[in-house]
């Protein structure tokens, strides 16, 4: 069972964005609502009973930027991939409204790994980030999991993190390593996931790292933000 004295170890070695986020930043400096869209599959959705991610970094961006009524609307689907994700990219995130996306992307191109190609989940990644590029918003890529599920298959894992790497640089967008991170926590001997999580083969993380996820996710924006003024 994990330790909820723990202490949440953010790792910015790990997860530091390698760009600046200008029109997150430039919508908190000129409006008073601001708009956050998080998409991707399960672990963005949320699995019972264990608040997801994008509704911690909800309350961790307002009380960071207080009077600011940030909103971080989840268009998390289970099961999905960037494929799927992607013909949704318009009525889900786009006609939104954001200043900035965060999307995971990876896990069930592994986990699933026979419903989707690698080279078809790239491209996918690829061609959304084009129709974002011209648009003033921001992008956060989150990469794959690194829980038993993953890591059962970990030569295909580290295959999907390469691959997002990539295609993250190619578009100069930024890439938040969670991979990375939630493996040097299990690494360091954390316990990532619930006693009763209900699932053998430990898809999905616990109360500990879906909040200190969060955190480190936080800690990165701000720090790009931070980067540059706010009034």
């Amino acid at each position: 069972m994990p330790d909820p004295a723990r202490q949440c170890e953010t790792h910015p070695e790990l997860v530091s964005l390698e760009y600046p986020l200008p029109h997150f930043r430039e919508a908190l400096r000129r409006q008073r609502k601001v708009r956050v869209v998080a998409l991707g599959s399960s672990s963005t959705a949320g699995v019972v009973p264990v608040l997801p991610y994008p509704y911690r970094l909800e309350l961790l961006l307002r009380r960071k930027f207080f009077g600011r009524m940030i909103d971080v609307i989840n268009r998390g689907i289970g099961g999905q991939e960037s494929p799927e994700e992607l013909s949704r990219l318009e009525t889900d995130v786009i006609d939104e409204g954001p200043a900035l996306v965060i999307w995971q992307v990876g896990t069930n191109a592994v986990y699933r790994d026979k419903s989707y190609s690698p080279d078809d989940v790239e491209a996918a990644i690829a061609v959304g980030l084009n129709w974002l590029a011209d648009l003033p918003i921001d992008v956060v890529l989150m990469d794959l999991q690194y829980t038993k599920a993953m890591s059962d298959k970990i030569d295909q894992s580290t295959k999907m993190v390469g691959r997002i790497a990539s295609v993250g640089a190619k578009a100069k967008v930024n890439v938040f390593g969670r991979f990375a991170l939630m493996k040097r926590w299990v690494d360091d001997g954390a316990s990532i996931y619930d006693m009763d999580d209900g699932a053998d083969e430990h898809l999905h993380t616990g109360e500990w790292a879906t909040g200190c996820l969060s955190q480190a996710l936080f800690e990165s924006i701000e720090r790009a933000v931070d980067a540059g003024p706010v009034t």
